[in-house]
């Protein structure tokens, strides 16, 4: 058979029951697994063979939805994660420890930058954040000997601005790093950024991914194209003997799988914020539509960006698939069949009509989430980005009167129509 299409994947990847097995992907909702003798336990733990002793290590469903990640991102391997946030966070302390630095885009998620330049730094993990615009020389004048990444949103929360891939990748590979990308609002239905040059995908499969905002997770998937064996000195984490496992040397012993196995290996083990299997069963529910619901999204947030781009009390519009947009040649670029349903938008009179227009919508809900079947709307200068400072919200790329819709599947016209009135 050919390769398989992103829209095939979304609902036949990763699980593939053998004859008499269910068709659907079962929850394996067990703590731990039997084994007949202490010595098939004792190659489990050695990481002598692969299997299932403990699910805060592995589970069934967790790795079957896994795998159907990294097929449709077309990475070699990938591992699920209680949330976004851990997928990050594990993305990074995978391959950073005390003492050592990484560059990242200045344009991401407020809890994200939170997390790189607060809570990374009480562990000894410094970060220098750059804009997404700045030039390859501006971005490589960052780096210093001890800088082991470079991190970026293909399109930031809540800004909404487009990453140039190619652009971090060259500069990535330049200096001897890997390039991660959090691909979470465009998904791979949208956009593959291995196939730009990006090394390891982070995802919140808490939005699209799953869809109906029913389950909190993350994923984080290799694309095993980063040599990490080139640079022993920088990766010894990677590269060298982990003497909790034995004297295991995961690229030696892995391969392509180095960095997925010692995040599952050592960070899970020893950190566990593992996706719990019932969520991970409703976000493969959630993947087999994936590729229909994105096109939806596209198309009503694009009609509804246009009515905003022509309404008279609207200051600004931020989409990037309306012509005339700052990014809109990069989108067509790195997403040619649309972004994502997410838009931004300010209204005259700044922030406190911001306020009041939400308060005034019936349909469209006031809610954290973004990214669901549902249209919902966020002040993120009130809500989710309100632990930055003024400095900080700016250097986001969030202005103080900024509204996140997030445009979701209903009728495109019952979308307007509410907006409408609220505005009225």
């Amino acid at each position: 058979m050919s390769k398989l299409k992103p829209e095939t994947l979304c609902v036949q990847a990763g699980w593939t029951p053998k004859n008499g097995e269910p068709r659907v992907l079962p929850i394996y909702q067990s703590t731990t697994f039997k084994y007949e003798s202490s010595e098939q336990m004792a190659r489990l733990f050695d990481l002598q063979e692969s299997g299932y002793f403990y699910t805060r290590l592995q589970n069934p469903t967790n790795d079957y939805v896994a795998a159907k990640i990294a097929a449709l991102e077309g990475g070699v391997a990938a591992m699920l994660t209680s949330s976004g946030q851990a997928a990050n966070f594990y993305a990074i302390f995978n391959i950073c420890q005390a003492g050592d630095h990484f560059v990242c885009s200045s344009a991401i998620y407020g809890g994200t930058f939170n997390l790189f330049a607060v809570t990374l730094k009480k562990l000894g993990i410094e970060v220098s954040f750059v804009h997404p615009d700045s030039t390859e020389e501006e971005i490589a004048a960052l780096f210093r000997p001890n800088t082991k990444l470079l991190f970026g949103e293909t399109v930031s929360n809540p800004s909404l601005e487009v990453l140039d891939i190619e652009k971090f990748a060259r500069v990535a590979h330049a200096q001897g790093v890997p390039l991660i990308v959090d691909n979470t609002f465009p998904t791979p239905i949208n956009c593959r950024p291995f196939e730009w040059g990006a090394d390891i995908i982070v995802h919140s499969t808490t939005k699209y991914m799953d869809g109906h905002a029913t389950a909190v997770g993350g994923c984080i998937v290799d694309s095993g194209n980063f040599d990490w064996s080139a640079y022993p000195d920088k990766y010894p984490g990677l590269c060298t003997p982990d003497e909790s496992y034995h004297g295991v040397t995961y690229t030696a012993d892995f391969g392509k799988g180095a960095y997925i196995t010692k995040a599952t290996a050592q960070l899970m083990r020893d950190l566990g914020s593992i996706q719990s299997p019932m969520n991970s069963f409703l976000l493969n529910i959630g993947l087999e539509t994936l590729h229909l619901r994105m096109k939806q999204h596209c198309s009503n947030a694009k009609q509804v960006a246009e009515f905003l781009q022509e309404n008279e009390k609207v200051m600004w519009v931020n989409y990037c698939d309306l012509p005339g947009n700052k990014y809109y040649d990069l989108a067509k670029k790195y997403m040619p069949n649309g972004s994502c349903g997410v838009i931004s938008f300010g209204l005259k009179g700044g922030r406190a009509k911001a306020v009041e227009f939400m308060d005034k919508l019936k349909m469209i809900a006031i809610v954290t989430h973004v990214a669901d079947a549902r249209t919902c709307v966020l002040h993120p200068a009130s809500h989710t980005h309100r632990q930055l400072t003024d400095e900080q919200l700016v250097e986001a790329g969030v202005q103080p009167d900024l509204i996140r819709l997030s445009v979701g599947i209903e009728n495109a016209n019952d979308i307007i129509a509410d907006i409408k009135q609220a505005l009225q």
